[in-house]
């Protein structure tokens, strides 16, 4: 099981611009799909953005064109960028990882390993 930190939170103004790290442990990172979930106040858990252990990407249409994930399998961090930010992008943010290697899962059900989340607020 790999241990998952989440940093990078905070409060932000709409429009604004926040980047989430995630430092994971573990040798097996390269070889690992990790995917930003979130959950906002009163909903349930949501698939934000995910990449495969070769940089592919996928996001969530509510995101897409606005965050970029990204990896640096030197450091064994994945990131989320996110611009464009609005208030209902506010929620805790949560870096997943799956129970195998060269695995892709974008379902929160599926994942195995999570961080403890980091709070983004957007204000209005």
């Amino acid at each position: 099981q790999v241990q998952l930190v989440e940093s990078g939170g905070g409060l932000v103004q709409a429009g604004g611009s926040l980047r989430l790290s995630c430092a994971a442990s573990g040798r097996a990172f390269s070889s690992l799909a990790m995917g930003w979930f979130r959950q906002a106040p009163g909903k349930e858990r949501e698939f934000v953005a995910a990449i495969t252990w070769s940089g592919n990407t996928y996001y969530a249409d509510s995101v897409k064109g606005r965050f970029t994930i990204s990896r640096d399998n030197a450091k064994n961090t994945v990131y989320l960028q996110m611009s464009s930010l609005q208030p209902e992008d506010t929620a805790v943010y949560y870096c997943a990882a799956p129970g195998r290697t060269l695995q892709l899962v974008t379902t929160p059900g599926g994942m195995h390993s999570w961080g403890k989340g980091t709070l983004v607020t957007v204000s209005s």
